[in-house]
C-alpha cells in the first residue's frame, strides 16, 4: 500500500488532520469508522462543483443538456477512470475479502472513494478547497469537453450513430449478476450484429452497465468498423 502523502500530491491539497483523509479511504469491509458518511457529502459536493463549472463554461447549453452533461461527469463510470488515474486502488483500506474478490478495483467502490475524498477535503477546509480539488481533478476531462462529446449519453450518440449509417438499433442484455442486493453487480452487453461488435459493461446498476457497453461500442465503431458496414 502507497503512503497516502503520495495520494496528497496527486489531489493537490495536504491534510491536517490526516486520519480523515485515511477515513475517505476505508471501506466499510476494513473498520467502523469507514467511508460511506464522507461519501454521501462528497457526492453533493461534487454535483455543484461541476454543475457550477459547466454553467460557467458552455452558456450556450440548455438547462437539459446541462443536466445531461453533469450526469456523465459525475456518473460511475467517469468517476472510476479518475480514480484510475490516480492509482487510488493502491491507497484502499479494505477488508481481506473485499480485496480477495478484487474490491479494489470494483469500479463502484473506487468511485464511492473518490467521492468521499472530495467530502474529507470540504468536511476540513470548505467548499472553495474542495472545488479546487474537484476542478484539478476534473481537469483532463474539462479542458476536452465539447458539446458533441457529452451532451448526449452514449446509448443515445451510439443509437444516433447507426441511424446515420441506416444500421439496426443496437441490443442490450444481462449476461451476468454478482453481489448481495445492497452491492449488486451488473454485466451487460451491447451487441451490433451487423457491425460484428459485442462489447461488456460492469457496474452497480444495469442502465450504468449498458452505459459503459454503449461506450466501448462507440470506441469499436469508430476504429472504422462502421465504415467497413457502410463499404
Amino acid at each position: 500500500m502507497l503512503n497516502l502523502s503520495m495520494l496528497e500530491s496527486r489531489i493537490g491539497y495536504e491534510f491536517r488532520d490526516k486520519k480523515l483523509l485515511r477515513r475517505a479511504v476505508t471501506h466499510r469491509s476494513f473498520a467502523q469508522e469507514h467511508n460511506e458518511r464522507l461519501e454521501f457529502l462528497g457526492d453533493s459536493v461534487l454535483n455543484c462543483v461541476i454543475g457550477y463549472a459547466l454553467f460557467l463554461r458552455d452558456r450556450h447549453f440548455t438547462e437539459g443538456e446541462l443536466s445531461r452533461v453533469r450526469a456523465n461527469l459525475v456518473c460511475e463510470k467517469t468517476l472510476h477512470d479518475l480514480a484510475l488515474t490516480l492509482d487510488l486502488s493502491s491507497f484502499l483500506f479494505m477488508g481481506e475479502g473485499e480485496l480477495k474478490t478484487g474490491g479494489a478495483r470494483r469500479a463502484s467502490i473506487l468511485a464511492d472513494a473518490m467521492e468521499a475524498i472530495f467530502g474529507a477535503v470540504f468536511f476540513e477546509a470548505g467548499f472553495e478547497e474542495a472545488q479546487k480539488v474537484v476542478l484539478r481533478v476534473y481537469e483532463p476531462i474539462l479542458s476536452s469537453l465539447t458539446p458533441e462529446t457529452f451532451s448526449k449519453d452514449p446509448k443515445t450518440r451510439l443509437q444516433e450513430m447507426l441511424q446515420g449509417s441506416h444500421l439496426p438499433r443496437p441490443a442490450y442484455a444481462i449476461v451476468n449478476t454478482t453481489g448481495a442486493a445492497h452491492q449488486r453487480s451488473f454485466t451487460c452487453e451491447c451487441r451490433i450484429e451487423s457491425a460484428g461488435v459485442l462489447t461488456y459493461g460492469k457496474a452497480s446498476s444495469r442502465r450504468a452497465a449498458e452505459q459503459e457497453a454503449a461506450a466501448l461500442a462507440i470506441e469499436e465503431l469508430s476504429k472504422g468498423k462502421l465504415n467497413a458496414v457502410r463499404g
